[in-house]
Formats: structure tokens, sequence, C-alpha cells
């Protein structure tokens, strides 16, 4: 057989439509409007993922503001966004339980980080590709559901919070479901009308006003909701107090008066991590899902983006690394590639990775001289967004159209789900792709071979025509027709049509053909070469 020559990564510019911009400096009058759109739509989602990995508040700006600002100019994408990613919450949320302190986590996303570097310079984007759609469907899904579940505490103003514990059996004795009916116990009813009124907003913004008006489109509905909810609070303490929303369920990011001070906001890893084999087990996880949604996120980017650039998916990798490396040092939140934000550059006109860098700049700018206005946004706000983030990586249709698809893709989706909400996000993972390597094993079991025989009025052999790819995975299939073929007959084991049969197949036909005569069996070989056996 020839060889195929590897295909590589850079963009092949015969392929790609003209008008391409090539320089970011020539397309800032559309890159800088896009960068403030990515910037509204990004900053309450760094805040509220943050918020929902139990991290402190701060730790989304950063991996915002990393993103922006460096991981844009590594990577080579164009259009997409890297920053905290709602796909993280739950393996951050697992992680500071395992760990005992966000400062450990952070030691594991440093380690994270190398890894992703490793695989980068490994050539390791491929990794994606190997992994059913079913499972990663079904992650996806199952994030939404914790999200949704996680997010209820905050939603009302629950005066405990019993959510940072990502496991389904918590340490208190309760489980999700029971922690949730507790939390009903506890409500702010100052919290609850502002969460319930933001919910409101979004649906509304969401699917009537900005189908009816096309410019709102411009004008991300996470930005009115905290706009909103900083007023109504206002509004509240005002004409209600008895309703004002207390200290504690509003943000409460670090104040920043002086280089000192902003040096003295980053948090620093505990190094003593580093000595714990769990640590390891936690940085293999975060780089394996990161890169996962990072893979995913930017083949989704690259079919959105009108000039249709392809993105190097190992130095994308190599891009996250360096990304998740200084977040670990500078106590940011592990990042990926996020298809939100990304689409929403692409929404508002973004043409190179300027716009990116520039919601980058923005992220920087609120943290320096916004921290009084973002330390007004109620926890409700953003849980009401984070909700609305995890319907939509849970909807309903998902389910029917998985369903849809059959068993076959169904059973690993919704097996993926209950895993990972009755475990943690590695072992349902790990669960979803056993079901998942069942059905491919499954197969590969019923497309090894075709067996005819011949008309009833004609004499001949019973003719066995093995398939193009016949690999290891076959063996068994081919073992148990063999075995079953009638006493007394000829066969013809034909394989002129076969690229490639593994050792392990010709292994098993050799052992028929020298056992055959023993049950009258004529064997006849066609393409398919003879190998030594051991014990003839």
């Amino acid at each position: 057989m020839s060889k195929i020559a590897p295909v590589s990564e850079a963009p092949v510019a015969l392929q790609q439509p003209t008008g391409i911009p090539n320089s970011p400096w020539k397309t800032l009058g559309k890159d800088l409007p896009a960068g403030l759109v990515v910037f509204l739509v990004a900053l309450p989602l760094c805040l509220g993922i943050s918020l929902a990995s139990g991290a402190p508040l701060l730790a989304g700006i950063i991996s915002g503001i990393i993103g922006g600002v460096i991981v844009s100019w590594i990577s080579g994408s164009q259009l997409s966004v890297s920053g905290p990613a709602a796909g993280l919450t739950a393996i951050i949320l697992s992680a500071t339980s395992t760990l005992g302190t966000f400062e450990a986590v952070l030691a594991a996303t440093v380690i994270a980080g190398v890894m992703q570097m490793l695989l980068g310079v490994a050539k390791a984007g491929i990794i994606g590709l190997y992994f059913p759609t079913s499972v990663i469907r079904g992650m996806l899904a199952a994030i939404g559901l914790i999200l949704i579940l996680k997010q209820i505490p905050h939603f009302v103003g629950a005066d405990a919070d019993y959510f940072e514990d990502m496991d389904f059996l918590q340490f208190d004795g309760l489980n999700t479901f029971s922690a949730i009916k507790k939390a009903m116990g506890g409500i702010s009813a100052g919290s609850a009308l502002v969460g319930l009124v933001s919910l409101g907003t979004l649906l509304v913004w969401d699917n009537i006003l900005t189908k009816r008006v096309a410019f709102l489109r411009l004008v991300p509905g996470a930005l009115i909701v905290v706009v909103l909810s900083i007023v109504l609070n206002n509004v509240l303490d005002v004409a209600a107090p008895v309703l004002r929303i207390r200290p504690e369920h509003l943000v409460n990011l670090p104040s920043i008066s002086a280089w000192q001070d902003f040096a003295n906001v980053f948090t620093a890893p505990d190094w003593t991590a580093f000595r714990r084999p769990v640590t390891y087990t936690v940085a293999f996880t975060i780089a394996i899902v990161a890169s996962l949604e990072t893979l995913l996120s930017v083949e989704a980017v690259d079919k959105l983006d009108p000039y249709k650039r392809v993105t190097p998916p190992n130095r994308e990798l190599l891009a996250q690394g360096v990304g998740n490396l200084l977040n670990g040092l500078l106590g940011g939140l592990p990042m990926t590639a996020v298809i939100v934000r990304s689409s929403a550059n692409i929404n508002a006109g973004g043409q190179t990775r300027m716009s990116t860098f520039f919601h980058g700049l923005l992220l920087l700018t609120s943290l320096l001289f916004l921290e009084s206005v973002l330390n007004q946004i109620p926890l409700s706000a953003l849980a009401a967004v984070l909700l609305l983030v995890g319907y939509k990586l849970t909807k309903p249709a998902l389910y029917r159209t998985q369903w849809k698809l059959g068993w076959q893709q169904f059973l690993p989706f919704i097996i993926t789900i209950i895993a990972i909400l009755f475990t943690d996000l590695l072992k349902g993972v790990s669960v979803g792709l056993v079901v998942g390597i069942f059905y491919i094993l499954k197969a590969n079991y019923e497309s090894a071979y075709f067996l005819s025989t011949p008309p009833s009025q004609q004499s001949g052999p019973l003719h066995l025509k093995l398939s193009e790819q016949v690999s290891f995975l076959n063996k068994a299939s081919i073992v148990k027709v063999l075995h079953e073929l009638p006493s007394n007959t000829h066969v013809l084991i034909d394989g002129t049509n076969s690229s490639h049969i593994d050792y392990d197949v010709l292994e098993a036909i050799e052992n028929f053909r020298l056992s055959a005569p023993e049950r009258g069996i004529q064997v006849e070989l066609r393409g398919i070469e003879h190998v030594q056996v051991l014990g003839h």
C-alpha cells in the first residue's frame, strides 16, 4: 500500500476564500467593537463560573484576562475566545473537595498546563476524534444538570451554601436533592426576587426581544441582567430595606487602588500539593477534559468562521497549556476555548485575534477601575445566568435527538449522565466510554465478513469474504463463524479485497485450516497468507 503523506497543520492559502484578513491592524474598525461585545458577554460569565466552581470570584476574571491578553496570540485560531468554562465547574468543585483547598487546585492546574503543552508538542490534537460523540454530549448534558442543581441556593439566596460539594452523597449526610430541600428553608426574599426577575428578563430577551429587534442581538442578555439586578437592589435598599440583599450574597472582589494591591490579589499555588499523588490525578482530569472541550470548541468556531480558516489543534493545545500554567501560578480558574464567547465574537463581526485581545484588556480594566460597580452585583443574578447556561447544555431536544439515533447512541449518552451525577466527572466519562466501546466492538463484530452459500441446485464452496479492514477486534466473530461451519463441506475464505488482516486473525484462520480435516472440511484460502502458529 502507498503511504499517505501527513497533512500539514498550516491551512493552505489556496483553499481559503479571497479577502481573508492578513493583518490584525487593518481590521481594528471591526475587531474593537466585537471585542467590546465579547467583554460584555465574558464579564458576567467569568464571575458566574467562579461562583459555580466554588472558587474566589477573582479567579474567573484572571482566567479571562490571561485567555484574552496572552492565549489569543499563542493560539492559531483567529476568532476563538479562551477563558473559564462551564464545562470545568464540576471538576473544580470536585477537585477542591478532594485536595482540600483552592490553592492545591491551582497546583493541579499548573501540572495540567504542562500536560497540555506536552500534548501539543507530541501532536496529540487528534485525541478529540477518539471520544464518541454520545459520551461527549452526555458529559456536557450532565454538567448542565449539575450547574442547575448547584446554583439553586445562590438563586434563592439561601443563608448557607450547601452546594460547594460536588459529590452526590455529601459529607454532611445529605445528597444533592435533600440539600435542595433544606436550602428552601433559608430563602432570602430579596435575592429570590432579583433571581426571578433576572431569569425572566433573560428568557424574554433571548426568546422574544432579540428575535423581533435585530440590533438587540449585539447586546448580551447577561449584561442586561447584571445592570438590572444592580438597579433593582439599590431600589430595594431605599423602598423596601427588609428586602435588601445582604453583603454575603453580593460579588466580593478585592479593592485595588495601588500597584501593591494589584500584586497582592494573586493567589499562589500550594507547592506542598506537588508531593501528593492525588494532585496528579486531578491534573490529568483537568488536562483531558479541558483539551477535549477546547478541541470541540475550535472545531465549531472554524465552521462558523466566514473565512473558513482552520485552527491547528496541536498549537491550540500548546496555547491552552501555557494559559493554564499561568492560571495556576497567578490564581486563575482553568480555561478552555469557549463556544459562547467565540460565537458572540463572530456574530459581532470579529475578524482577527485582535478582538479577543481587546476583550482581555477590557477585563483587566474592569478589575482595576470598576471594582466598586462589580461588587454591587447580586449572586442570584449570576446564578440566573448560569441556570440558563445549564439549561442550554442539557436541553430536552438533546435527549430526543439522542433517542432518535438509536440505542447505540442513546445508551452511552444517558449512562454517562447518570454516572457523572452519582459519582464524578472522570468516573462518569470512563463508564460512558466503556459502554461506547462495547457498541464499537459490537459493530466490528458484525461487520468483519460476509458469508454466502451456493444456490441449492448448484455445487460450490461456502464463500466467507472478509471485509476491507480486519483487525484483532474482529477475531471473535470470525472464530465463531468458522466454528459454526457445518462438517463435510468446502469453504473458501476470501481475503482478496482486504487491505489489512491483523496477525491474530490470520493465526485464527491458520488454526482452523489445520484442524478442519478432522471435521471433514475442505479449506481453500484466497488472498490470505499462511502464518506460523504455535505447536505446528
